[in-house]
């Protein structure tokens, strides 16, 4: 493949993948939440009597409720806190072991198993918007004139984040961020490009992408210039893998996230491997979105 089109197709490739991976993880949190949900909802559906009663112990996680016809255990983690009070019970008239009182334990993994369906579709269609903005974007600035203009590639590391940056001189100083090629590691400092709308147009045919909009502030983070006359045998990192050890830093606070998550939503180990997953898959298509730099 050469170099006129190995970088768009990296760039689109690594974008993919990284998109790939958040619709895989939360289709499968989707499933797993609806199919937990619908088998709650259906034993929900058939607690179809209703009777006021009195709860009058609690023990092993579970309370026991007394009403005018009968008594059932039902389970509920907070039980100890209504033991004594009257509360609405429902249960099946053809079985009435099966009962549930407000807060029951069934009640909370039934909400919890909606609310994980809920947030799967919503991180999928906060990452397929995220990025028809990003084409929509592309395409409009494609549209602009062409301009010969002197430019300077820089990398910038703030936070977890390393970006290739192409710093554009002009009347007004600009600094615009762009795809991670190969070409970049190589790139004289100055060179003159041509400005296609968005697009850099490279001598040699390469064309760079940007990863974000061009600014007129100096970019936040710990600056690294390319040298003015880069050796010409070094070798840049190009495959994915080197991509994904450098993207691999994006799942360090994954674990924690998960933590912060179970806690919050009392959804324990489960919610925290569930959280960290989809915390993790986010890093990696958060990278690729921002055109982390591997070089």
């Amino acid at each position: 493949m050469t170099s006129q089109t190995s970088q768009p197709v990296r760039a689109l490739r690594h974008g993919a993948l990284a998109t790939a991976v958040v619709l895989f993880v939360c289709l499968v949190v989707a499933v797993l939440s609806w199919l937990s949900y619908s088998e709650d909802r259906a034993l929900l559906s058939s607690l179809t009597a209703r009777e006021v009663g009195e709860v009058v112990s609690f023990s092993d996680g579970a309370v026991e409720v007394r009403w005018p016809s009968e008594t059932a255990r039902v389970a509920h983690e907070n039980g100890h806190r209504i033991v004594g009070r009257q509360t609405q019970v429902a249960f099946d008239p053809a079985n009435p072991s099966r009962a549930v009182v407000p807060g029951a334990d069934v009640l909370v993994e039934t909400d919890r198993a909606l609310g994980g369906v809920t947030f799967a579709v919503a991180v999928v269609l906060l990452v397929l918007f995220a990025g028809a903005v990003r084409v929509v974007l592309s395409a409009r600035a494609a549209r602009a004139r062409p301009v010969t203009a002197s430019v300077r590639r820089i990398r910038l590391r703030s936070g977890l984040m390393v970006r290739s940056w192409l710093e554009i001189d002009g009347p007004v100083e600009r600094w615009l961020p762009v795809y991670y090629d190969p070409v970049l590691v190589t790139l004289p400092s100055p060179v003159s490009v041509e400005l296609r709308g968005g697009r850099v147009a490279v001598a040699g045919g390469v064309t760079l992408y940007p990863s974000g909009r061009p600014v007129t502030k100096h970019p936040r983070g710990r600056r690294l210039d390319n040298p003015a006359r880069p050796d010409p045998e070094t070798r840049a990192p190009r495959g994915l893998l080197a991509q994904l050890r450098v993207d691999a830093v994006f799942i360090v606070p994954a674990p924690f996230v998960g933590l912060f998550w179970a806690y919050v939503d009392g959804s324990g180990f489960l919610g925290w491997i569930t959280a960290t997953v989809v915390a993790a898959a986010l890093g990696l298509w958060w990278a690729a979105f921002r055109g982390s730099d591997p070089s």
